[in-house]
């Protein structure tokens, strides 16, 4: 039997639109990313904001309680539950969610960080710390967060006056200063290899630079953090940093495609979607998922290629030749052949499955509630619930 009637018999019993997740690519992108990360001397801390699931994690991370990133506090109490307990919120904190953090800290005994970017924010967790004498869930870990690039959030790298304050705010407060953390978010509208390579650079002198301000004014600062995975798969070189982070690199999408940090066929995650009729006038192909189960992120229309709602693959996995998801409601997608190409429309008759690649990883996956997991040979062999919410 071949490959496309084995997987097309095993996802037969599957309701559309539904998630798929090919185990051995996600396997073998963290392979990838692990070796590249040891080789240039960082440790690795996963970022699993896209994952949100503890089947994933334990298969990214390098140990079992960590380390790992997450986005939100949902995700710290869901993984810490599951023995993850060497985490950092990547999200500059509010005060109101101090209680949470603590909280998430006391009950399950995690190593929960949290980062800021401001002396208000510092004053804050001071206050907090000194009204949460606990020594389980105190003191309090903070990284302060560094603007790489002008993408977002953080401290100038160069302003060592607002750094130090927020430094000395921390300490004096009886909060553990861990140190800095940078994302390198410009990295993700760059192409070019070299490009990102220096983009890397940046986001590692700066970090370094950062560091070195806090240090000079007799202040802790351990960790070094930069991370993103465009920057993590094109750095040269990381000396001075401790640690990198990453996350959407485990999975892949035809955006992280478009700018060349993985390859289509490195994608693991796909939505299985089902053929409910044709205008074959129009030649379009109408299928049962639309953007509720693809997503309206349309990220790859500013790239070389814009790739749709998504590229159309057999249930092998295998790309139909210039096939896209060309169009989308909520919950029908137009299948058709890409602008310009003289491609022929394959003949798929109703009741078809399909599988289409994701533009954006995070946000399809946000989509679902769960991964049906593909081994080898295309068969679902288990299936992986994930989180939502915040």
């Amino acid at each position: 039997m071949a490959v496309t009637d084995v997987a097309a018999d095993s996802l037969a019993a599957l309701d559309t639109p539904c998630l798929l997740l090919d185990e051995a690519r996600l396997t073998a992108n963290v392979a990838r990313m692990r070796a590249r990360l040891a080789g240039l001397g960082v440790a690795f801390r996963p970022h699993l904001k896209t994952a949100k699931s503890l089947d994933v994690a334990r298969r990214a991370m390098t140990g079992p309680r960590g380390p790992a990133m997450v986005s939100t506090l949902r995700e710290a109490a869901y993984f810490a539950e599951g023995g993850v307990t060497d985490l950092t919120y990547g999200v500059g904190i509010a005060p109101q969610k101090l209680d949470r953090v603590g909280g998430i800290r006391r009950q399950y005994g995690a190593d929960l960080a949290i980062i800021l970017d401001s002396v208000a924010q510092a004053e804050a967790v001071a206050a907090w710390v000194a009204a949460n004498r606990d020594p389980v869930c105190a003191p309090l870990p903070v990284l302060i967060e560094v603007d790489a690039d002008g993408h977002r959030s953080g401290v100038a790298p160069d302003d060592a006056g607002t750094l130090t304050a927020i430094g000395r705010v921390l300490v004096a407060g009886g909060a553990v200063l861990r140190g800095v953390l940078l994302h390198a978010g410009d990295s993700y509208g760059l192409s070019e290899p070299e490009r990102i390579a220096a983009a890397a650079e940046a986001e590692r002198a700066a970090g370094v630079a950062a560091a070195g301000h806090l240090r000079a004014a007799g202040l802790p600062c351990p960790v070094v953090s930069i991370g993103s995975t465009p920057t993590a798969r094109f750095a040269e070189a990381l000396d001075g940093v401790t640690e990198v982070r990453a996350g959407v690199f485990m999975f892949g999408d035809l955006f992280q495609a478009g700018i060349g940090t993985c390859a289509t066929g490195d994608i693991v995650l796909s939505v299985l979607a089902t053929v409910i009729g044709h205008q074959r006038a129009k030649g379009w192909i109408i299928v049962d998922a639309g953007w509720m189960a693809l997503s309206r992120d349309r990220g790859t229309a500013r790239q070389a290629v814009d790739q749709g709602y998504g590229i159309v693959c057999d249930p092998a996995g295998t790309p139909y030749p210039d096939l896209i998801v060309r169009d989308a409601n909520q919950e029908h997608g137009i299948v058709a052949l890409r602008p310009g190409s003289a491609a022929a429309l394959p003949d798929l008759a109703l009741g078809a499955r399909l599988r289409i690649l994701p533009n954006h990883a995070c946000a399809t996956a946000a989509q679902h509630g769960s991964y049906h997991v593909l081994d080898a040979a295309g068969r679902v062999s288990a299936t992986w619930p994930r989180i939502a919410g915040w």
